[in-house]
């Protein structure tokens, strides 16, 4: 997103959180429905990949922005406003997934040998290996498994999926390169 857009979107949200403060809902909602409509469908993916059923996935999402609604006036736009629904989003389906207690693969509960693993390793192109890399991504747990996709598959920098998962990026960048080598053991097995 470009800087102009980002700048868009800050002033869109102060006129939104000028009619929450003269107690104008209504065009306080109005405004609102902007950001929804513009980012809904890029919140459920990314709750999706998550949880893995579409209708969490939705309600999670739904459950997001009205939250972001409620704190607007919190919105300091430190980050996109797209990356700060999906950090309370992230933050809803973690509580979501918490409660459900599933079980999945924890990084840091498992071994990993000292292999060194390049980005590389992953892309063979053939078929069953990019078959045995879904199956392994399945069985990561919720963070890694997002950690993953937004770095590989939407290509995000490390800063922002810091700012997304509430974490530091170099202990991001350490946790990516232990995913990948833990990823690499399990479909070489």
């Amino acid at each position: 997103m470009d800087q102009t857009t980002n700048i868009e979107e800050q002033e869109r949200i102060s006129r939104i959180v000028g009619f929450i403060s003269t107690g104008d809902r209504k065009s306080a909602a109005a405004g609102y429905a902007f950001f929804v409509k513009r980012y809904d469908h890029k919140v459920i993916d990314f709750v999706s990949r998550m949880t893995g059923n579409f209708d969490d996935a939705e309600d999670l999402a739904q459950n997001a922005f009205i939250k972001a609604f409620s704190h607007l006036q919190g919105f300091e736009g430190r980050a996109t406003f797209l990356s700060w629904v999906c950090r309370i989003a992230y933050n809803e389906t973690i509580t979501h997934l918490k409660r459900k207690k599933l079980s999945f693969i924890s990084i840091d509960d498992t071994q990993v040998s000292d292999t060194e693993i390049s980005d590389n390793e992953f892309s063979t192109g053939k078929e069953e290996r990019i078959q045995e890399l879904e199956a392994a991504l399945d069985l990561l747990n919720p963070d890694d498994k997002m950690l993953v996709h937004l770095y590989y598959y939407e290509d995000k920098p490390i800063k922002e999926i810091a700012f997304i998962m509430d974490a530091e990026p170099n202990a991001l960048a350490v946790r990516l390169h232990r995913i990948r080598k833990k990823l690499a053991e399990m479909i070489k097995h």
